[in-house]
Parts: structure tokens; C-alpha cells; sequence
């Protein structure tokens, strides 16, 4: 482990693997978003920004399996969510709509979703290709964007490896998560990120026992 100080992005096995190898890894991911804190920060995340009883529109960048976007449509039954993934074997266990597409070059018309959002997907890119992501997202949300990812902390970087015996988790899940937390961020740099890109009084927040960071931003 580097000491944490910095952002380490290195490559993660989940790329690049087949769909028949990749599988149990993204069903870990599901059960880390619903059992240690994905989805709550989720939800309090929507709670803050989205407001209650209106129809709105999100698009879920980076939504692998879909599951983030679920939760979005199981607690807001008038949202329109569509899921958007490099990889179309990724968004073939999502639900609703489904786009895939390379998020640096958007195939989406300007300010055509109410929200864009991503979770845990910021962290495998450098903060050059932060901040241009950030622009896109912008440049597609009428409203704003919204953003959970990890913080850059010991404690998740050794929970899955230490957990592993107890819970099972896939040896890919183990390898990329502490790599995932070395790329993580802290709550200021993703603030300054956010900045960098545009967009206007970008407001984090660290909620822990998850070790989550959720982000709201209005667009541009």
C-alpha cells in the first residue's frame, strides 16, 4: 500500500474481463451498494437535491449492472432513468433504458437529462480526465450532477481483503478494491474537481461508516 497521500491510479481487473468472468465481481458490487452504504448515500444524496413527487429524468453513467439506477426508480416511481456503460455486456442485468457509450464523448444532446450521475466511477481516471468529465456531465443536466465515490481511507482500503474469508468475496472484487481506494479522493478535492470543470457551488459531503463521498454540483 502507497500511504494514501495522494491519489494512485492504476489498472483495475474489471475492465478487461470477459462477461462470463466479470460476473461475480459486479454481483459483489451490488451487495457492497446495499449492504456497506452505496445505496443509503445514495438516498440521502436525492433527498438533499431531487424534490419530492416530481417527474425528472437521470442519466447513470458508468451504471455497470444497473443497480444504482434501480434504486433510483423503486424510490421515485415517476423517474426516467437510463443507464449508460462503455461496456454493453455491463448493462445487460439493468433494467429500463440503456445506452452504450464512451462518457468523454457523450452521444446525448445538451441539457437533455434533468440529473447526471455517476457512482464509483470518477476514481479510475486521472483529474485532468475528471475535470472533462465533470464538463460533460454538466453540459448534458438541466439541473445538476450528482456524484458518490470513494474516500481515500485505511479502513476501506483493508475491509475487503480482511472480510474476505467471512463474506467471500470474488479475488477480482479483493484486488480491485484497494485499488479503487488508493485512486479514491478526499471531500475537498472533489470539490476543487468539480470547480475545475464549471460547475457552480459544488457541495460534498463524507458519510461515514460507508466511506462515501456524494457530491451535488449545479450544471453549467
Amino acid at each position: 500500500m502507497h500511504c494514501l497521500g495522494k491519489r494512485l491510479i492504476l489498472p483495475e481487473l474489471l475492465d478487461t474481463l470477459p462477461p462470463d468472468q466479470a460476473r461475480a465481481s459486479l454481483l459483489d458490487l451490488v451487495r457492497i451498494n446495499r449492504y456497506w452504504g452505496g445505496h443509503s448515500t445514495l438516498r440521502n444524496l436525492l433527498r438533499e437535491n431531487v424534490p419530492d413527487g416530481q417527474a425528472f429524468s437521470v442519466l447513470d453513467v458508468g451504471a455497470a449492472s444497473g443497480d444504482m439506477g434501480a434504486c433510483i426508480r423503486q424510490w421515485y416511481p415517476a423517474a426516467k432513468v437510463t443507464s449508460l456503460d462503455y461496456l454493453e455486456s455491463h448493462l445487460k442485468a439493468s433494467s429500463g433504458s440503456r445506452v452504450a457509450g464512451d462518457a468523454f464523448r457523450l452521444p446525448l444532446r445538451p441539457k437533455s437529462f434533468d440529473y447526471v450521475f455517476c457512482s464509483l466511477f470518477l476514481h479510475h481516471f486521472q483529474d485532468e480526465q475528471v475535470v472533462d468529465l465533470l464538463r460533460n456531465f454538466g453540459e448534458v443536466a438541466r439541473k445538476a450532477v450528482l456524484v458518490i465515490d470513494l474516500e481515500r481511507n485505511p479502513i476501506p482500503y483493508y475491509f475487503i481483503a480482511w472480510s474476505r474469508p467471512i463474506l467471500g468475496w470474488d479475488p477480482v472484487t479483493v484486488h480491485d478494491g484497494a485499488i479503487s481506494v488508493e485512486a479514491a479522493f478526499h471531500r475537498t478535492e472533489l470539490e476543487n474537481l468539480a470547480r475545475q470543470a464549471g460547475l457552480r457551488n459544488p457541495r460534498a459531503r463524507v458519510f461515514r461508516p460507508a466511506f462515501r463521498i456524494a457530491l451535488a454540483a449545479s450544471a453549467l
